[in-house]
């Protein structure tokens, strides 16, 4: 952000406190400088010279940086906010003037640096997966102390992994009458350990009358990155994703994970003051849809199987509060045959997963996820339903280990099954 945009999203805020109870972390500690409010005076503070943005006072609690990292990002005081304030890219723009500055220790640094080259490189994470597979899942315990982690911190371990990453092919036709022809980008971890979801997807778009194409060129969005403050890194990714869906046609490239579509939808602004690189990544844009999003726009064909069970559904923070899709899902799940669907208390607050945030802060992750769990299973159902892989993996550690526990699911996967698939 140049700096009048950035001095202008922070006068923008008139300090209301609507954003207060939408916050996650301040739910969880009361501290005013752990609420959106709070911390854009803290930024506000840095842009006026009032406050360091390093340094020993900024990593200390009250410090910038220090409340900076703790938040998740999850864009809910936007959806609260009366005034518009720009929050997340205000958050992007100092992250990425934190990371430029600040000095972390050798063990912050190869835990965020680690954690984004595994988890935006599917052969690495695979391969650190399948070597995740002697320890049960587990971060040896000195590489976890090395790195400040609890040392009995979980690998998502997929039980099969061959399985959860098998690849699509790069053509899947439609089914009846055709409607149109779509793109489907499938990512870093959702091509790693949710392949079921990308093939649940694609079957339910073919249901719908569409092609789906499934280039192999594809790359990281950048998203992670993105959210790190990264900024460089993220914009290279994004040129480079453009560039390799671009000269290939079609009505709108799907996404099923919430956090890539919202980073997707948001490359305008990314690249805005790029030259060369504007126009297409608007253009881009402006076909990036979520497959809810889009299967209600063309006006989904009936589903005709029967699935008696009962559900309920986990607002991904990047679709409710990035995507402002709320909705959509929900009206898609209710069309199937059979559904009791049950709305969950605090459906849009955040599970606590938020990228690598529980990673980088697994105490506030984990009360949010404790908090997450406890409203899902008040509502009976046995099938959990959310559109995001942290959020997949996140809840599902969280779940009780016993037969009993309800299946997290992806909504297409539902929607798969009603369609006979």
């Amino acid at each position: 952000m140049k700096e009048a945009d950035v001095e202008k999203g922070l006068l923008s805020c008139v300090h209301c406190g609507f954003c207060l109870d939408a916050c996650p972390t301040y739910r969880v500690t009361g501290d005013e400088a752990d609420s959106p409010r709070g911390r854009l005076v803290l930024m506000r503070s840095v842009s006026e010279g009032k406050l360091p943005m390093v340094g020993e006072e900024a990593s200390q609690p009250g410090g910038v940086g220090y409340h900076l990292d703790r938040c998740l990002g999850c864009r809910a005081c936007e959806t609260a906010c009366p005034s518009g304030v720009p929050y997340g890219h205000l958050l992007e723009h100092f992250r990425n003037e934190q990371e430029q500055q600040v000095a972390r220790t050798t063990g912050e640094r190869v835990l965020r640096e680690g954690l984004l080259m595994l988890l935006t490189d599917p052969k690495k994470m695979k391969l650190a997966l399948k070597a995740g597979r002697l320890t049960g899942g587990k971060i040896p315990a000195f590489a976890a102390r090395f790195v400040g982690l609890p040392t009995d911190t979980q690998l998502p371990l997929p039980a099969d992994l061959e399985k959860a990453s098998a690849p699509l092919p790069e053509l899947i036709r439609a089914r009846g009458e055709k409607r149109g022809k779509v793109a489907l980008l499938t990512g870093c971890v959702m091509s790693v350990l949710y392949s079921p979801v990308h093939t649940a997807t694609a079957q339910v778009l073919a249901a719908n009358g569409l092609d789906v194409h499934v280039p192999r060129n594809q790359t990281c969005c950048g998203a992670l990155h993105g959210h790190q403050g990264k900024l460089e890194g993220a914009k290279e990714l994004a040129r480079t994703l453009i560039a390799s869906f671009e000269g290939t046609d079609y009505d709108a490239l799907i996404l099923n994970s919430a956090g890539c579509g919202s980073f997707l939808k948001d490359y305008t602004h990314l690249l805005k003051d790029d030259l060369e690189w504007a126009d297409r990544a608007a253009a881009f844009a402006a076909k990036v849809k979520d497959i809810t999003e889009y299967l209600m726009e063309i006006e989904p064909r009936p589903m005709t199987r029967w699935i008696q069970t009962r559900i309920t559904y986990h607002d991904a923070c990047h679709l409710r509060h990035g995507q402002k899709i709320a909705d959509a899902p929900r009206t898609l799940l209710k069309m199937i045959p059979g559904i009791e669907y049950v709305e969950c208390v605090d459906a849009d607050q955040c599970c606590g997963s938020a990228g690598v945030y529980n990673y980088l802060q697994p105490q506030l992750a984990g009360q949010l996820q404790n908090k997450k769990v406890e409203n899902l299973l008040a509502t009976g159902a046995e099938i959990i339903v959310t559109g995001n892989p942290g959020c997949l993996a996140w809840i599902e550690q969280g779940l009780p280990k016993n037969i009993a526990a309800p299946k997290i699911l992806h909504p297409v996967e539902l929607l798969a099954r009603a369609y006979g698939e």
